[in-house]
């Protein structure tokens, strides 16, 4: 449970990181607009203006979409025990240790690795639903479940 809990933490912070970094690259562009207003005139404040906007656009999907992988985390919750592999769950195999949340990579919690996945992805299509002892298939590999957590 604790480890569930750690992996589900590391996951938060992962999304805060990026909604952080995409907040500060908003603000970043906007005062890149601003400046654009008091230093240029004609075409060159036009173009600056605009990328100025666009960089701001990006970074504002950047923000949604951090708040998109905040929302599925809320729907973990972290002290619950599956029997299948589900949302929250860590499904221990023979090729790794995936923890079925989101797209947040590799993730180390007492010295052993993990590999956040979204269910959605293609192994964690694969995973959902799986329970111990089952056999998938994945790009040519066997992948033997071992244990669900």
């Amino acid at each position: 449970m604790e480890l569930r809990k750690a992996l589900f933490g590391l996951c938060l912070a992962y999304a805060d990181a990026r909604i952080a970094a995409a907040q500060e690259a908003m603000q970043q562009a906007q005062e890149a607009a601003n400046a654009e207003e008091k230093s240029s005139a004609g075409d060159k404040f036009e173009t600056g203006r605009a990328m100025a906007h666009l960089e701001k656009e990006k970074a504002a999907a950047q923000v949604a979409a951090g708040n998109k992988l905040k929302e599925i985390l809320n729907k973990i919750n972290p002290t619950q025990p599956t029997a299948k592999a589900a949302l929250g769950s860590i499904v221990y195999t023979n090729i790794g240790n995936f923890y079925l949340a989101i797209s947040a990579g590799k993730l180390v919690v007492e010295g052993k690795e993990y590999l956040a996945v979204s269910p959605a992805s293609p192994i964690g299509l694969q995973l959902m639903g799986s329970k111990v002892g089952d056999r998938i298939n994945f790009q040519n590999k066997l992948v033997v479940i071992l244990m669900l957590e």
